[in-house]
């Protein structure tokens, strides 16, 4: 099992692709993701939610990634991964000085991304035991894909599964039917493929399916995780 698992890592880049790929990458790997567009929504971030590691892309908008990682190196000492396009030197010697751990260049693999994440998280000392979410007689482990309700196994497809953890991970977040679509189904489908599947989720995991305390209705927009973690 990897030794950053279950580890909190913020990730921030104004391209909502190279997030949204890197968040697959390290969601995949058993890593809890924050995301930030720039370099003061980060910031914000770093003062409300503790955070293991920080992905930051070299080149933001009105305030770049230097810049930012010398804000964060004021008040913390989270390990600092700088993003870039370029392969050279010059970054990576100026992203050090002002003490960034690593670099990783945007075309890496994702298991090259995930490999350096841990790498750094190994040497500050912060990997985690992986996380288990127990929510009353609903136990998640993410790390082994494991559901159990009540001590007993729950056997999932993986598009349950998945929905499942990406709710856990967002509590009290309304996801829209379009949302769940977009993330879930690649935009093909309708409201009903959606009810179908949260319908045979709530089968599995809640007391009374007909009247859900766990994953409840927001009536005309979609669905939010209300579980109280125990």
């Amino acid at each position: 099992m990897m030794p950053g698992v279950g580890a909190r890592v913020l990730v921030v880049d104004d391209d909502r692709t190279v997030l949204s790929l890197l968040r697959d990458f390290l969601e995949a790997a058993g890593f809890s993701v924050q995301e930030a567009g720039d370099g003061e929504a980060a910031l914000r971030i770093l003062a409300e939610v503790p955070v293991d590691c920080v992905l930051l892309d070299v080149m933001l908008p009105r305030r770049d990634g230097f810049a930012v990682a010398r804000a964060i190196r004021t008040t913390s000492a989270v390990p600092i991964l700088f993003l870039t396009a370029r392969d050279g030197d010059t970054d990576k010697i100026r992203g050090l000085s002002l003490g960034g751990d690593d670099f990783i260049v945007k075309t890496a693999s994702p298991g090259e991304v995930v490999a350096r994440v841990n790498a750094v998280l190994r040497r500050a000392g912060t990997a985690r035991a992986p996380e288990i979410w127990q929510y009353g007689r609903l136990r998640l482990d993410p790390a082994t894909r494991e559901v159990r309700v009540n001590g007993e196994l729950v056997t999932m497809s993986p598009k349950e599964f998945d929905l499942l953890v990406w709710f856990c991970g967002h509590p009290r977040q309304v996801f829209t039917y379009q949302q769940l679509l977009d993330r879930f189904w690649e935009a093909v489908g309708d409201r009903h493929a959606v009810r179908v599947q949260v319908g045979r989720l709530r089968e599995k995991i809640e007391a009374d399916p007909r009247r859900p305390h766990l994953l409840v209705n927001v009536w005309g927009v979609g669905y939010r995780w209300d579980g109280v973690r125990t």
